[in-house]
């Protein structure tokens, strides 16, 4: 079961939920921020919106006949492992992945994926969550899914939608008593500015970068980093998002792409993880270096009083 500071941690009271497409994406998204909150006593919620099901395996190790006749169960064991590591409470939403479309033109999603279910469903899903666990703070994806898969930008849909909708008791009347959430951000992982200044410290190093031809091919999006309001202070909880990275063994090849540039240069250059603050019912002057900038919980209150 994860492991959560005691009510004296110096964050205790403060509750953060992130709301995510698959197993893996909590620890490829956000994890050493994650980490951080969690040692500082923040009570963190993962929902994960579809099994996985329909993913590829991308660790060659376990491109096996075996594996991929238990996915569905091995993809749950990862997630289990992964929550443990990094100390979040988690919950399925409980729909199942919509796959990766491949051919041109695309072939239509499977019947009763995630992305094709009726969005009322799936919020009505996810306010219950908002309103069980009452995040003063959430996290999603933006509007493009942070890459275009179905079920990222139906995460997203849906995580917007529920963000609102949950604070109104007009809305899913039956789904609990209503709750209004603070803050609402979205995850910024791959921004172009963060990519070339790694790239660059390799080359400085004279080390090969993984990021050569993803480079030649991308072209600069100034105002869409611009976006950028909010980066966490995390590189001391890079290690922890690496072992979360390495429990979903399925997704994660340990000889590849994810661990190409070394910790310790990435620390150097790139020490946070970036948000988007999209909404906000508090006071939080930008640009921000914590989620929870403006939150003042009730234990908070008590110990000013």
């Amino acid at each position: 079961m994860p492991q959560h500071p005691p009510a004296s941690a110096p964050r205790a009271g403060l509750r953060l939920m992130h709301v995510h497409a698959h197993p893996d994406d909590e620890s490829s998204k956000g994890a050493a921020s994650t980490a951080k909150y969690v040692k500082e006593g923040v009570d963190v919620h993962v929902v994960t919106c579809t099994g996985g099901e329909r993913g590829s395996i991308l660790n060659p190790k376990m491109d096996r006949p075996d594996v991929l006749a238990n996915i569905t169960e091995i993809r749950r064991q990862e997630m289990e492992r992964a929550r443990d590591i990094l100390g979040v409470r988690q919950d399925w939403l409980g729909f199942i992945d919509s796959g990766w479309p491949e051919g041109d033109p695309k072939p239509p999603l499977p019947e009763g994926c995630f992305a094709l279910v009726p969005i009322e469903e799936s919020t009505e899903r996810l306010v219950r969550f908002i309103r069980s666990f009452r995040p003063h703070v959430m996290t999603t994806y933006d509007e493009r899914g942070g890459y275009p898969h179905p079920d990222h930008i139906r995460c997203h849909e849906v995580s917007v939608a529920a963000f609102a909708a949950a604070a109104d008791p007009e809305q899913y009347p039956e789904a609990g008593e209503p709750w209004q959430v603070l803050k609402l951000y979205y995850h910024h992982g791959w921004s172009y500015t963060k990519i070339t200044a790694l790239h660059q410290a390799m080359l400085d190093h004279g080390l090969e970068s993984p990021y050569e031809e993803r480079i030649k091919e991308w072209k600069p999006e100034p105002e869409w980093d611009k976006r950028i309001t909010t980066r966490v202070p995390c590189g001391e909880f890079f290690g922890v998002r690496d072992q979360a990275l390495l429990a979903h063994a399925t997704q994660i090849d340990p000889d590849g792409f994810w661990f190409a540039i070394p910790r310790e240069l990435q620390v150097e250059v790139w020490p946070t993880e970036d948000f988007e603050l999209v909404t906000s019912h508090v006071e939080s002057p930008l640009p921000e270096d914590d989620l929870f900038t403006g939150v003042v919980t009730d234990i908070d209150a008590s110990r000013s009083a």
